[in-house]
């Protein structure tokens, strides 16, 4: 057994090429070898997001709080909130993030292929996201 002390492992994060917004990554967590499995716990604050991006072995998002968006390049957004498991397949050109008015909490869990876990690519556009956030179905009577 082996146990990594809660904000042990610093996060090689480069926040202005994959992000937009203001994002905090905590307690990154990756496996030893040969495991391949590491992540940690993203949290996005209204209006934060990645950029599109890929993983070569699929991407787990485990949502604990707020509310977000999640796309797949091609198809509309989804709302997602506390309880929603969501899975990208490998190589499934994509995005996630808080909406512009709640923020986001979710684990991200994602395995290595030949030492590579993601492949980030061009940011979401503000008109992407403005669309992605007016198809959120209103919580208003």
């Amino acid at each position: 057994m082996e146990i990594q002390r809660n904000a042990s492992l610093p996060m090689k994060v480069d926040p202005d090429a994959w992000f937009t917004g203001a994002v905090s990554i905590e307690n990154p967590f990756q496996a030893l070898e040969p495991a391949r499995v590491g992540g940690a716990t993203v949290t996005f604050q209204p209006g934060a997001r990645t950029a599109w991006h890929t993983h070569p072995l699929g991407q787990t998002l485990v949502v604990i709080a707020g509310q977000g968006l999640a796309q797949t390049e091609g198809r509309p957004a989804q709302c997602i909130g506390p309880g929603d498991v969501v899975w990208f397949s490998p190589e499934e050109k994509h995005w996630h993030g808080a909406t512009a008015t709640d923020s986001l909490t979710h684990v991200a869990i994602a395995e290595r292929a030949n030492g590579v876990s993601v492949v980030w690519l061009e940011q979401v556009s503000e008109g992407q996201y403005e669309s992605a956030n007016q198809d959120i179905p209103s919580s208003d009577p």
